[in-house]
């Protein structure tokens, strides 16, 4: 009997590592695949000048990380693509709570190297470095990292996971004819493949514009999140990197996408919090160069995040037992809003 249990345990042992080294293999071939050395050509960008875009600071894996997610208008061929999306994943390994900034892409700001411009044409200018570096200058805290995808990359996670089931808030219309793009959502709980959720995420046709299209990614980049931690989504973890792995590409080296991917599940999604930039409170619309543009005095919004950083360090050692921390709104208002233009 006791030889038999022994059997049993290693047999079981030898499975564990089996399925552990399966899991190593598709994350570590994963990691190789979409990693980009700053000064080697990538599959989406030029490296650029490297007197424009020193390297970024490096992450010593006890401070707070920060890392710049760019999603690409990469339709035109003939046109580096500009960043339809900007968003900072910023988290605290010691306390484990997490910021996702939004950035809205028409915020007018002094690129390095460029004038001034739209910060969502940083990254056609000098690629994600110089975007990197233009998104910590606009917050002033240092972007270690970027991740960079495109559209198909965004629909490819979403069917990947198998999709996320969600409360659409509204009846969602608009049709590009330029690139033949087509939105066409009804409101309700219901569920997103990865065609609807790019529909979701890129919807601004409304009186609120941008601020309202970058509430709604923030919200659904937190759903997602959280369905990717979920068991399922871990068991399906190597197709879910082998389907996506072609439309992404990241600095971040093998031994850093692990601890990163320990301290964000560690993370979860139940302490995030969401924040747009510039906040409503802070931010100017204005015409520059016939342009409707979005300015902001980086000094008040420096001060603005490091007050956010210090208010989490306060509750996180010594919290108060009859007052739940909310998170600061930065919900629009009811001003009408100019329609941004690439």
């Amino acid at each position: 009997m006791r030889k038999k249990i022994k059997w049993i345990v290693v047999s079981l042992c030898v499975l564990l590592l089996g399925i552990i080294g399966y899991f190593a293999y598709h994350i570590y071939d994963f990691a190789n695949k979409i990693y980009v050395d700053p000064t080697e050509q990538s599959k989406f960008f030029s490296p650029g000048n490297p007197t424009t875009n020193p390297p970024p600071p490096k992450w010593e894996g006890k401070e707070r990380v920060n890392i710049l997610l760019l999603g690409g208008d990469a339709r035109d061929p003939n046109e580096a693509p500009r960043s339809d999306t900007m968003l900072v994943a910023s988290i605290d390994p010691v306390t484990k709570k997490s910021y996702l900034f939004s950035i809205l892409r028409d915020t007018y700001v002094k690129i390095p190297g460029h004038n001034s411009d739209r910060i969502n044409a940083a990254l056609a200018f000098g690629g994600p470095n110089l975007a990197m570096r233009t998104a910590s200058e606009l917050l002033g805290i240092p972007i270690q990292y970027y991740i960079y995808t495109d559209f198909q990359g965004f629909v490819a996670l979403v069917d990947a996971v198998g999709g996320i089931d969600y409360e659409v808030e509204k009846d969602m219309y608009y049709y590009d004819s330029y690139d033949n793009f087509k939105i066409d959502l009804k409101k309700g709980y219901q569920h997103l493949d990865g065609e609807k959720a790019i529909q979701y995420v890129r919807f601004r046709h409304d009186a609120t514009g941008d601020y309202t299209r970058t509430e709604r990614q923030r919200n659904f980049l937190s759903a997602l999140a959280k369905k990717m931690q979920s068991t399922t989504s871990l068991l399906r973890l190597p197709n879910i990197l082998q389907s996506i792995d072609p439309y992404i590409e990241t600095n971040i080296p093998m031994n850093d996408m692990l601890k990163l991917a320990s301290l964000g599940y560690d993370a979860k999604t139940e302490g995030l919090t969401s924040e747009q930039i510039p906040p409503m409170s802070l931010l100017q619309e204005k015409k520059i160069g016939g342009a409707s543009v979005v300015t902001v005095d980086t000094k008040k919004l420096h001060q603005y995040i490091e007050d956010l950083f210090n208010k989490e360090a306060e509750e996180t050692v010594s919290p108060s037992p009859s007052v739940s921390p909310t998170p600061a709104s930065n919900s629009p208002t009811n001003k009408a809003t100019p329609n941004p233009k690439r």
